[in-house]
This record gives C-alpha cells, structure tokens and sequence, in this order.
C-alpha cells in the first residue's frame, strides 16, 4: 500500500477533496487520507503512475511532498 505525504491539508473538507481526487486516478482503489499525520494511502489494482497521483493531488489544490 504506498503511503503519500500531503502538503497544505488543514480540514475535513480537504481530506475529502484529496480522497476523491486520488480515487479518480486510474488503478488507484482504498483511499484512506489522514488529516493528523497528513498521509494517504492507497491500494493498486494495477501499477499506478505516481506521476498521475501527484498531478490528481496538486489539480485538488495540495502537494506531495
């Protein structure tokens, strides 16, 4: 289960922006974004490119760090 670090996460509502983007990504299933340690992750039904979830996170309005 690869694990992210997000930049900029302060509330629920960007917890929620963050799982629906990352949930858009092709391949990518089993959101779970944790506001308190500022990390998602993520299960892989097929190789996802990581590329593609940075670019989802950062077009929610939030970075990878």
């Amino acid at each position: 289960m690869p694990t992210i670090y997000i930049v900029g996460m302060t509330c629920q509502h960007c917890v929620e922006a963050v799982e629906a983007a990352l949930g858009r990504v092709n391949g990518v299933t089993d959101v779970e974004v944790d506001l308190d340690s500022g990390t998602a992750t993520f299960s892989e039904e097929k190789p996802v490119d990581m590329a593609a979830v940075r670019q989802a996170v950062a077009d929610a309005g939030y970075k990878v760090a």
